[in-house]
Order: structure tokens, then C-alpha cells, then sequence
């Protein structure tokens, strides 16, 4: 066998070698379909060849559910060869010819499924430094996935059913849509024709340049020829879609695609892309390089959006906008999606990461933009607020032993669809956010439109960027620089001393982020005043029982600190596992991680806590809304790894019953509320609602504050919804009375009465509680054109209390035929959370396993979310091995080696310990903070 495989290599060229398996990495020898040995036994396809140009032609079928095309690929050939490697997934190839100079010849074609490969073998050398043409006619079935080139659907109101076909590419699903070269760093040029019925359109990256009529009443419209791209980027869609449309100040025209009866509610998307492209274009200083920029609502798709270059696709929540109906939080998602989405046609689509496994340069970046551009075009959304909340999320994963670095090796599709996680996306953008911090927003400005211009229509790694944002103010740079990087430059010279981080030594960007993108986890900093003094010393945080995992882990730490002497923001680099700081006086408290702009946790030895938490009780305003949130996420988070006892933390809350603002707020839900929802799957009733009423009269005085219409900021509007949502959850009576009155006078009126946008969730909830109300809400649901309207009415049904009916919503939504299968993942998440309900969905889950990870494709981040939802709010030894022995029977194939499970039982070992060491600290403060309560209201 081995002297086989050495043989079968000796025909590839010598100069790749390297890619031969080594001794100690035994292969499986690749055998073909038709029994042959295949040419090569990489996933990653070989570089001895790589494609110029695609012409592609396709023809789709909307009756029939298939398609047919043709590809002619331009070659560029770096070493001799007789073999072309390239992809194709479930797709039958009919035809393939090599178009050479001397002539044309049949191709033998080879296919290797178990790495969506096809061998080209050639009966003549195809000889390094020449061009070659190969073509491929192919046939496959439109996939009823949401990935390749996929059949859509929507009902009208008429109830007429009309189908549609759409692509999603990213990850490696272009091979399902055509033969090619699927790997990010092979870019090329694409030629796109498409083929038609008159009753429908079709769209794809570039503009349409003629459309020829064909026999058979056919059509077919050629698109102009793109820029230099990956194949992830392609798109094109055939349906019956209607138009908006208006051209940017930079002359590049905007239009936002969607359903008929949906295109009175694209204004808003309309808007919103115009500025913020017209904002990147400024931003960058490098033009958007299309002339159009289409934007499209898909009735159905999985992901939240897609960055196809020139033909960006999102779901219909993502981008359809109802004044009237749509909330506050819409708006806020509606831009956040639309600015992600645009940022990309810079961020990965001009400049791409070479390989998946530097994915967060696509992602991070994309995530950490939305940010940056929203808020400076849109300040009334004050995206500021919730920014916290991604770092906050990010941590959740990332301070698990299965978590990952932010760039780390993947191979196969399962490991690159499992890289789109929070750690690409949220910490990517986290310390992207504290590296701006660090050098200063202006200096990291310049550093990142100097990595765009300099990696335009190439592939990067991570050691490009940190080279890009170091030593910005050199000679050559300055020389082709815009007039801002220049007078920044000539400012910085004229500063005396060192930077604001470091003296002496250089600043080492790339040496400082390797700490930070190639080891998983973050640190935690323990801070010790004594006097003057202050000990700081770093540590993995890390929840496990497992010391030993902490190990060997260091970061070079940019520390902000503010003390009780000191507004202003003081700046310390730890780079060791230890260090002492001197403050010029005694304080009374010290506050590190400023605004928590750095991707770090805190942790306050000594009687640090104790200075902390008197501060909060009698000025809490000292300190910012983001400090205040980034304490209490810190306090019980090291609850978790018994740094501080719980007691602590729950006498630090307290000062809550004071706070109005958004991220403190919202983080105060989001440590307290965990603590019942783990009580409510256990059968401890008493110690439940105890909890539940603690957490009610914390913020009773917000509660009632609170109006029922739809005034006030964006912030000061999503809270109000969440609040009073929680109070009706929670029965609170006044809450309660209020949202009955209003549904039933809503009901009455057959639901046209026009009710606040940021009440209806509070008002369905409790409407949905009796069987009327929820068959009501449901008839409202089917008939319903508003995207956002349907969103909280399907979540106000899921909170019901009757059984049956959440079973139903689970089997309706997996039959796809009035709720989308593309929501399904979200409504059995819903079901997992209702404490009537969660039995029903971890059995849904294990009895529709195989269903749902062929829909939505293993690795994804919708199967991520769908484990994580139904079972991370367990904390018994019972349902741990039960969801292991289900997961652990799977085999590969079906998903068990999936990072989200290992995840999944990690967090149910960190709540079960977490219940053992401190459900009687929380009775016995529970009672005396009752008790309490109690004296000083007599």
C-alpha cells in the first residue's frame, strides 16, 4: 500500500512535496468513484494551477427544481501537470474538454465526493507559464438546504405559492452551484449568463449588459464581467422580485430587492445603505469599485445576511422596515446588518483572509465597523450602548477550555462552518475596539486604510494587518498619504516623550496581538492596593474544575485604570505575569478596564470589592454606564470560579434599584435571571420564586416608571420593551392588568387598533396565556405581511404555558409551510426557555437531529445555537448524561466531534458545580435580605 501511494505521488510535480503526507500522518488512499485511485489526497486543492477567468452560463429550472450550465475556466498553469484539481458537490458533470492551443480534447473525469473533488486528467502535459481553457457542462438539483444554489418560496396573500432560487457560497457551497476552484485565495474574474422565464428577473454581482431571447420563450441576460474575487462572493437569483433604487454622492447606484408585496417597506434599508456607503467610501479613501450595489430581502435564508460582492442578501427581518410597526430594535438590527454587510465589500471582499482559519479578519472587522460607521452616521441609535454586550458574549464562550483562538487551523467544512462563532465575530471585535484604544483611534485609522490599499484584490494573514498598523508615520506611507494621516504624523513628532503606552522600547503591535489572537481565552487581572502600591498580576479566566488548564497562558495587557483622586485615564502595558504600579497619592478606589474597552476581567483583591461596592451604593455615577455594567458582568462571572463569594456579588447588586441606564440595566438581568432559569429545571419552587421576586422588586421603581407608548430614545426604547416584557413574564400586576385591557381592546378591534410599537411583546405575551389569545395571535401571524410584527408574535406564542401548542409551533415550523423552517431553529430555542416547554424541545431536538443538521448544515452557527439553546440551562448529573449519552451515540458524520457539544456539556458541568457550592449561600441571603426588606417597611 505505501509504496502505491508513493508511486500514485511521484506523477505530481516535485516542487509540492511538501503536500505528500508525511510518515507519521497516515492518508487514506483516495479511490474514485469509478474504482480508480484519484490524483491527490489533500482536501485543500493543490496550487500547481490556478483559474484566471469563469465564464459561466446557467440555466435553473423553477418547475422542475434543477439546473443545468456550462463553465469555461481560464487557466493559469505553475508547474507542469497532467491533472486539474477543482470542486463539485452532488452535481452531475456531463462533458469535459480541455481547450488547448493545439486543439480540443476529452477530459477523463474523476470524482471524489468525500472532499467534493473532481480530477481532470489530461492526456497531454499541461506545461508551466501557459494559459489553458477547460470547459465542464454540468447538471445538479436546486438544494433544498439554504446553501449552493437553493430553492426559495413565499406565499402571498393570496395564498398562491411562488418559487424563487437564490445562492449562499460562504463557507465552500459555490462547488454545489458550479465546478471551481472553492477556496478563498484562488480569485478570479466571473462572466455570468442566466437563463429565464420572462415572468421572473434575474440579479447577480454586476449590472445586467443585455438580455438575448432564446427559443422556447426563454431569456437570457449577461451580467458584465466582476473584479478579481473568491468564489464565496458569487451571487445571482432568479425570482419575481421588485425594485427601489437612488445612486450614492460617490455615483453608485443603491437598489433594495424584495417580495411585491413587500417593497413598500424597503425605504428605510434604501436610506441607510446610501449613507453608509457613501460613509466607507469616505472612510477608507478608496472608492467602491462596482457601479451597483443591490440589496435583497430572501423569503428564506438562514444566516442573517451575506456580503456577495454587489449583491449582498439578507433575511426579510434583516432589512424590511415598517414605520408604523417596526420597533426601535429593528432599526437598531436593520442598520447594524446593513453597516456589517457594507463594510465587507472592503473588509473580505477586497481584501480577503487567505484561509478560513483567519476568518475573524473578514468577520471581526465587519463586526467591529458597524460600530465605528453608526455611530457617526446614525448618533440617535447610540450603538455605543450596546457594544459591551458582544465583548460580554464573546467571554461566555471564550472562558470555556473548548474554546478557540481567534485564528486557528480548520480543514474540513464542518471546522470552517464552525469558525462563524462569537469568537470571530464579537472578540474579533473586541480587541479590534481595544487595539484602537491603544493606538489611538487616528493612528489605527491610518493603519487599517493603509492594509486596504496595500492588499487590494489579494489575501491576507493576520501578520499583514499588525504590520499595516505598525510604525504608521513612516517616510513612504507619508509620502502617498491623505492630509489627515500626514497632520497627524507631523502632530505626533512634535509631542514630546514616548507614547501614552510605553517608553523606551518600541511598540511591537504584532508581538502584543499574537497574545491575543493565536492562544483562546482572555485574561484575568487581580488588582491589590496597599497604599500607594498597586500588585496587578494576569491569569487565564477560565470555568473549569481543572487548575492545571490555566496554565501557560500569558497576554500583553493594555490596562486603563481611574481612581477616587483621578478622573482622567491612566495607561499601563502589562506584559509579564506580574508587575507593581505606584499611584502618586493614597485612594479611596481604583477602577481598571475604563469603560471596559479592553477584553480583559477584573478581579479586586484585598478589600478592593468591598471600596467598589460602597462607592456604587452612594454614588454610582462616578462611574460610567459601561463601568458599571463591566463590574457587575465581572463580579459574577468570578462567582463562577470562586474568586469572590456570591453573597458579594448580590450585595453589589443591590445599588440596581438606582441605575436607568441601558447596558447596567440589561447586565443586571443578565446575571440574575440565569440564576432562576436554572431553578426553573429543577423542582425547587420556593427558592425560584424567591429569586424571581428579589429580581421584580430590584427594579420595581424602573418598572413603574416606565410609559406605555413609544417616546424617548432608541436605548430608553429598548429597555422599556424589555422591562415591561419582564414585569408581565414575572406577573407583576399592574403589568399585567395593563397588557390584558390592552390585547383585549386590541382583539376587539380585530388587531387594527394601533397599539406602541414597544409594548406589543408585553401585551401578545400575556395575551397568548389562554387559548383564545393564542389562536387569535396565531391567525395575526399567518396573515401578517410585516416581517417584525410576525417575529414577536411567533415569540409571544412560544411563551405560552399550554404544552400542546408549543409542540404544534415546533412540527409547523419543521413542515415549513405558514412558520419557515429558517425560523425553526429559533422558535425550538424559545420552547427550551419557556419552563412549560423545555422537556419538549430537548426531545424535538434528539428525534429531528438528522433532519436538522442536513437543513442547516453541520458546524453552522444555527446548530451552535440550537445546542446551546436547549441545553445550557441545565445543572443535573440526570440531564448531563443524558445529553451525553445522545450525543456521544452519533457518529461523526452526524456531528459528534462538533465543537458546540463539547461546549454544551462544559456548561452544564459549570452550572452544576455552580449549584452545589452556592444554592444555600442564596437561600440563606435570599432570606435575610427578605427579612430585611421586611423591618424596613414595618
Amino acid at each position: 500500500m505505501f509504496p502505491l501511494l508513493l508511486l500514485l505521488f511521484a506523477l505530481l510535480p516535485s516542487s509540492h512535496g511538501a503536500q505528500i503526507p508525511s510518515p507519521d500522518q497516515p492518508k487514506e488512499i483516495p479511490v474514485a468513484t469509478n474504482g480508480q485511485l484519484f490524483p491527490w489526497d489533500r482536501m485543500r486543492l493543490p496550487k500547481t494551477i490556478s483559474p484566471l477567468h469563469y465564464d459561466l452560463s446557467l440555466h435553473p429550472n423553477l418547475t422542475t427544481l434543477d439546473f443545468t450550465g456550462v463553465v469555461r475556466i481560464d487557466l493559469d498553469v505553475h508547474e507542469d501537470t497532467s491533472v486539474v484539481v477543482l470542486h463539485a458537490k452532488k452535481m452531475y458533470i456531463s462533458s469535459a474538454l480541455l481547450l488547448a492551443p493545439a486543439g480540443t480534447r476529452v477530459l477523463q473525469v474523476l470524482e471524489y465526493p468525500r472532499f467534493h473533488q473532481l480530477a481532470l486528467m489530461s492526456d497531454v502535459v499541461l506545461t508551466k507559464g501557459r494559459k489553458y481553457e477547460v470547459q465542464l457542462e454540468f447538471a445538479a438539483n436546486l438544494s433544498d438546504s439554504y446553501h449552493g444554489f437553493y430553492k426559495s418560496s413565499y406565499r402571498t396573500s393570496t395564498g398562491e405559492v411562488r418559487v424563487m432560487a437564490s445562492t449562499q457560497f460562504e463557507a465552500t457551497f459555490a462547488r454545489g452551484a458550479f465546478p471551481c476552484f472553492d477556496e478563498p485565495a484562488f480569485k478570479a474574474n466571473f462572466t455570468i449568463r442566466i437563463i429565464r422565464e420572462p415572468r421572473h428577473i434575474a440579479i447577480s454581482n454586476m449590472p445586467k449588459v443585455r438580455t438575448v431571447e432564446l427559443p422556447g420563450d426563454l431569456l437570457e441576460d449577461h451580467f458584465d464581467t466582476t473584479v478579481r474575487m473568491s468564489t464565496y462572493l458569487v451571487a445571482y437569483i432568479v425570482s419575481d422580485f421588485q425594485s427601489v433604487s437612488r445612486t450614492t454622492q460617490h455615483g453608485v447606484k443603491i437598489s433594495i430587492y424584495a417580495v411585491p408585496e413587500k417593497i413598500n417597506q424597503t425605504a428605510f434599508a434604501l436610506d441607510a445603505a446610501v449613507k453608509l456607503l457613501d460613509f466607507y467610501d469616505d472612510y477608507f479613501d478608496i472608492p467602491y469599485p462596482l457601479p451597483k450595489q443591490d440589496l435583497a430581502a430572501i423569503p428564506d435564508f438562514q444566516s442573517g445576511a451575506m456580503e456577495n460582492w454587489g449583491l449582498t442578501t439578507y433575511r426579510e427581518t434583516g432589512l424590511l422596515f415598517d414605520p408604523d410597526r417596526s420597533s426601535a430594535s429593528d432599526k437598531l438590527g436593520i442598520t447594524k446588518v446593513i453597516a456589517h454587510e457594507l463594510a465587507h465589500q472592503w473588509f473580505g471582499n477586497l481584501v480577503t483572509m487567505e484561509w478560513w482559519n483567519d476568518l475573524w479578519l473578514n468577520e471581526g472587522f465587519a463586526k467591529f465597523m458597524e460600530f465605528v460607521s453608526l455611530d457617526i452616521t446614525y448618533p440617535e441609535l447610540q450603538v455605543d450602548d450596546f457594544f459591551l454586550g458582544k465583548c460580554f458574549e464573546a467571554m461566555e464562550v471564550d472562558s470555556l477550555s473548548s474554546s478557540h483562538p481567534v485564528s486557528t487551523p480548520v480543514e474540513n467544512p464542518t471546522q470552517i462552518q464552525e469558525m462563524f462563532d462569537d469568537v470571530s465575530y464579537d472578540k474579533g471585535a473586541c480587541i479590534l475596539n481595544m487595539l484602537r484604544d491603544f493606538l489611538t483611534p487616528e493612528a489605527f485609522e491610518i493603519g487599517i486604510i493603509r492594509y486596504l490599499k496595500r492588499f487590494s484584490y489579494q489575501n491576507t494573514v493576520n501578520s499583514h494587518l499588525w504590520e499595516s498598523l505598525t510604525d504608521i508615520c513612516s517616510s513612504d506611507d507619508l509620502d502617498e498619504g491623505r492630509m489627515k494621516h500626514k497632520e497627524f504624523c507631523s502632530k505626533r513628532k512634535d509631542e514630546s516623550g514616548a507614547s501614552k503606552w510605553y517608553s523606551g522600547d518600541e511598540l511591537d503591535v504584532r508581538a502584543i496581538m499574537d497574545t491575543w489572537t493565536l492562544q483562546e481565552g482572555f485574561p484575568l487581572v487581580t488588582v491589590e492596593v496597599k497604599g500607594r502600591e498597586v500588585r496587578l498580576s494576569q491569569e487565564r479566566f477560565l470555568r473549569t474544575d481543572n487548575p492545571s488548564l490555566t496554565e501557560g497562558f500569558l497576554w500583553q495587557i493594555p490596562l486603563t485604570y481611574m481612581t477616587s483622586a483621578s478622573r482622567s485615564v491612566h495607561r499601563f502595558l502589562l506584559k509579564t505575569k506580574s508587575d507593581v504600579l505606584y499611584l502618586p497619592e493614597e485612594v479611596d478606589w481604583v477602577k481598571f478596564n475604563v469603560n471596559m474597552s479592553g477584553y480583559y476581567m477584573v478581579h479586586y483583591g484585598g478589600g478592593g470589592w468591598n471600596s467598589i461596592i460602597s462607592l456604587l451604593h452612594h454614588n454610582h455615577t462616578a462611574l460610567s454606564g459601561n463601568d458599571r455594567a463591566s463590574l457587575i458582568h465581572n463580579v459574577f462571572q468570578l462567582v463562577s470560579v470562586e474568586k469572590v463569594r456570591l453573597d458579594t456579588a448580590l450585595e453589589l447588586s443591590l445599588y440596581l434599584s438606582r441605575e436607568t441606564e441601558i447596558m447596567a440595566v440589561w447586565q443586571g438581568f443578565g446575571e440574575l435571571v440565569p440564576l432562576y432559569k436554572l431553578m426553573e429545571k429543577r423542582d425547587m419552587p420556593e427558592l425560584e420564586n424567591q429569586m424571581k421576586s428579589f429580581i421584580v422588586d430590584l427594579f420595581r421603581g424602573l418598572i413603574d416608571q416606565q410609559e406605555w407608548n413609544d417616546s424617548g430614545s432608541v436605548s430608553q426604547r429598548v429597555l422599556r420593551s424589555y422591562l415591561l416584557l419582564f414585569a408581565c413574564v414575572r406577573n407583576y400586576s399592574p403589568c399585567v392588568t395593563k397588557a390584558t385591557r390592552l390585547f383585549n381592546q386590541w382583539r376587539d378591534s380585530d388587531g387594527t387598533m394601533s397599539l406602541p410599537v414597544d409594548i406589543t411583546m408585553a401585551v401578545f405575551m400575556v395575551g397568548a396565556r389562554t387559548r383564545e389569545g393564542w389562536d387569535f395571535l396565531y391567525e395575526k401571524y399567518r396573515t401578517s405581511l410585516q416581517m417584525s410584527v410576525k417575529s414577536r408574535l411567533k415569540w409571544a406564542m412560544a411563551v405560552t404555558t399550554m404544552t400542546d401548542k408549543l409542540q404544534w409551533m415546533m412540527e409547523q415550523s419543521l413542515n415549513g409551510e405558514v412558520m419557515k423552517t429558517q425560523d425553526l431553529p429559533d422558535v425550538i430555542v424559545s420552547v427550551a426557555r419557556n419552563p412549560h416547554g423545555f422537556k419538549l424541545a430537548w426531545d424535538f431536538l434528539r428525534t429531528h437531529w438528522h433532519t436538522l443538521i442536513q437543513k442547516f448544515d453541520l458546524g453552522s452557527s444555527t446548530i451552535s445555537h440550537l445546542v446551546a439553546g436547549v441545553t445550557n440551562q441545565y445543572s443535573t448529573r440526570e440531564m448531563l448524561h443524558e445529553i451525553r449519552s445522545f450525543f456521544d451515540s452519533l457518529t461523526e458524520e452526524a456531528g459528534s466531534q462538533m465543537r458546540c457539544i463539547q461546549q454544551s456539556y462544559e456548561t452544564i458541568e459549570d452550572n452544576i458545580r455552580w449549584m452545589d457550592r452556592n444554592l444555600p449561600l442564596l437561600q440563606a441571603w435570599l432570606n435575610k435580605h427578605g427579612s430585611r426588606n421586611h423591618h424596613q417597611e414595618l
